[in-house]
């Protein structure tokens, strides 16, 4: 144990407010391990919400452990924030997992925290280890041998009971422990799995449940926005996206508790980011933000859906200091758009771009994707026409603001209607971009892409079963090459999992999970994009 760590640790908490110290004194201590660097862990809202709810409970005490280079060499040992302790001494041990990619980080946490890494290599003198999140709940194989337990679904609804069962049975048998939790909704345990499929929970109400920044740092991207969480779920249908599988059904918070969320945060920030898959298709959006105006609040969006695209809801976003605008067209075609189930034409595109333009704001980010099912080199050309469409409409206006393309490849996701399809090979993929880049960048267009080597990583995993834990335990450098080299050593079939076509007929690796999706809709819609 370092005292570097240490002493980086007190600087950290030491520039947090809101941080949550309590006695270890006749509690069970759980550590809150987010595979990824403090950076981007702090702006999750995801772990501020859980941190804060485990805390409510009396009996447990939760702290922080992030794993992740931020500027510095990797810790030997991970420690939490709150104590400085090592992770071996804590009951608990829960990984909050929200991209596939951080799965190498899970393997690294577990390595050098010293437990045993496999499940069943573990026994009463450690501490359980569970995880949930996002890609836990479409598809936990990939992780599943290196958890004694994983949460399928939303945590507000799983933590009751779950936390019920570890506070009675945390110093008694590991087994009758791990028994009593495979019994509970929501809860896979794969040593104890009884066939029968796991029931994804979901928060019926959520205003029970305010879900806003539970600490204020600096030290991470959004540090300047007190974040709020408007909604979640989605209801647009897009065939390609894990929300409308993992996060339904669509719910909003009310009014009322979104106002006096935004009261407690303004007396930390002025600037107040609204969170959420869908925050303009609240019922009360423009009344909300003309009353975050008239509070004094600076606005930010996370995304704004193009159609319907209100000009009021625009016009407070711009009142209330907001930089940047973020559309997601997603595809340059109209007949690409089709295929996905976009629901959107490229006049409304071309409207929203101008109404964007009226207001004075200095960027607007545009989000595409490359390599979706039944893509041809005429519609990444479209995806060019259509940004030089878009860029003319700024210029013409003399708007001043730049315009930004956010390129991202299809990766195939569980529990969405593409889930059997394949991703394209590295080559279109990397071929395609260039195009995007040789045709885009000399025109003042700036271009962020994600890597398609990752990407292909990325398929690996979201289709992936518990072979590629094999792998993922065999990673000796968390980089390109050391997946390649583990990939290599274990003979995994990386074709097989990113670049086929899966026959529906085929058991999904995720059969196990319920996500509440009726049978056969899933095939319809997939029928449906390709015919």
């Amino acid at each position: 144990m370092g005292w570097d760590e240490i002493r980086k640790a007190r600087r950290r908490l030491s520039r947090e407010q809101g941080t949550i110290i309590k006695d270890w004194g006749g509690r069970i201590p759980i550590a809150l391990i987010y595979p990824n660097s403090y950076y981007v862990g702090m702006s999750n809202l995801g772990i501020h919400a859980i941190y804060s709810l485990l805390n409510s409970y009396s009996e447990f005490v939760c702290e922080r452990a992030f794993w992740g280079k931020d500027g510095s060499l990797q810790p030997l040992t991970p420690l939490c924030l709150e104590s400085q302790r090592p992770l071996s001494d804590f009951a608990v041990l829960a990984f909050s997992v929200t991209y596939e990619v951080d799965y190498f980080n899970v393997v690294q946490v577990l390595k050098a925290s010293g437990l045993p890494l496999y499940a069943a290599d573990r026994d009463e003198r450690h501490p359980v280890v569970m995880a949930g999140g996002p890609c836990i709940t479409a598809n936990p194989m990939p992780l599943s041998p290196f958890f004694d337990c994983l949460c399928i679904g939303e945590a507000e609804p799983i933590l009751p009971a779950m936390l019920s069962v570890l506070s009675e049975g945390i110093s008694g048998k590991r087994d009758e422990l791990l028994k009593a939790l495979a019994s509970l909704p929501g809860i896979y345990v794969p040593q104890y799995y009884s066939g029968t499929p796991v029931v994804r929970q979901w928060a019926k109400n959520l205003d029970d449940f305010p879900t806003t920044s539970t600490i204020i740092t600096p030290d991470t991207e959004l540090g300047g926005l007190y974040l709020i969480e408007v909604g979640r779920g989605c209801n647009w249908g897009c065939r390609f996206c894990l929300v409308g599988s993992v996060f339904h059904p669509m719910r909003f918070r009310s009014l009322d508790s979104l106002i006096a969320q935004a009261e407690e945060g303004l007396k930390y920030r002025r600037r107040l980011g609204l969170v959420g898959p869908a925050v303009a298709d609240h019922p009360q959006i423009e009344e909300l933000l003309a009353k975050l105006r008239q509070m004094g609040a600076e606005l930010s969006i996370s995304s704004l859906r193009i159609r319907p695209l209100s000009r009021i809801v625009l016009r407070e976003l711009a009142k209330g200091e907001a930089r940047t605008i973020s559309l997601a067209p997603e595809a340059g075609s109209q007949r690409l758009r089709q295929v996905i189930k976009k629901g959107i034409s490229e006049e409304d595109i071309l409207e929203s771009v101008s109404k964007v333009a009226e207001l004075k704001i200095k960027q607007l980010k545009l989000y595409f994707m490359i390599g979706l099912p039944s893509e041809t080199d005429e519609d990444i050309e479209e995806i060019i026409t259509l940004t030089l469409r878009c860029k003319s409409i700024l210029d013409r206006q003399q708007s001043g603001c730049r315009i930004s393309l956010s390129i991202t490849p299809f990766v195939p996701k569980a529990g969405t209607p593409f889930q059997w399809l394949p991703m394209a090979q590295l080559s279109t993929l990397n071929r395609r971009l260039s195009l995007l880049k040789r045709k885009l960048s000399p025109k003042g267009i700036r271009l962020k892409c994600e890597s398609p080597a990752w990407s292909q990583v990325q398929g690996v995993l979201a289709r992936g079963d518990a072979k590629l834990a094999e792998v993922l335990a065999n990673i000796e450098e968390v980089s390109l090459a050391g997946w390649r080299q583990a990939v290599e050593k274990c003979d995994l079939d990386i074709d097989f999992y990113a670049h086929q076509k899966w026959d529906i007929s085929q058991e999904l690796p995720w059969a196990i999970i319920d996500s509440g999706t009726k049978p056969g809709r899933l095939e319809l819609e997939l029928d449906r994009a390709l015919h």
